[in-house]
């Protein structure tokens, strides 16, 4: 099962820091263009079909896993930074989305941050936010 929304996310995310820290997220492949990746940019997370969070990305290592695998750590910045929501499918959420194709910040004073998350990803889902 998938994360379910944002606090889920967090919540996961506190549990994980909390064990073995810092904060990371595993991918299989190392990018090719990392220095872009630590220069501000950023992962963006896809839940339920939407872009609703982004995280800073703070380093890029090569690790390897107990077996033996090379796998690669993108160290994360704990801060969950709410988007305006857009439907997406799942993709590889830290691979060099161009800032036009990633959704705004949620900015403060927007109508937006006052509606619970659900209600802002059914209406994004609509077309309506």
């Amino acid at each position: 099962m998938g994360v379910r929304d944002i606090a889920h996310l967090s919540a996961l995310q506190t549990a994980r820091a909390g064990s073995n820290p810092p904060l990371r997220h595993y991918t299989r492949q190392f990018p090719k263009r990392f220095a872009e990746l630590t220069d501000g940019g950023s992962i963006y997370w896809v839940i339920g079909g939407t872009i609703l969070v982004r995280q800073f990305i703070r380093d890029v290592r090569a690790e390897t896993e107990d077996d033996g695998t090379k796998i690669t750590a993108l160290a994360l910045d704990p801060e969950l930074i709410q988007l305006e929501p857009r439907p997406q499918r799942a993709f590889q959420g830290w691979r060099y989305l161009k800032p036009e194709d990633a959704p705004p910040d949620l900015g403060q004073g927007s109508t937006a941050t006052d509606m619970p998350e659900a209600m802002r990803r059914e209406l994004a889902a609509l077309g309506l936010l």
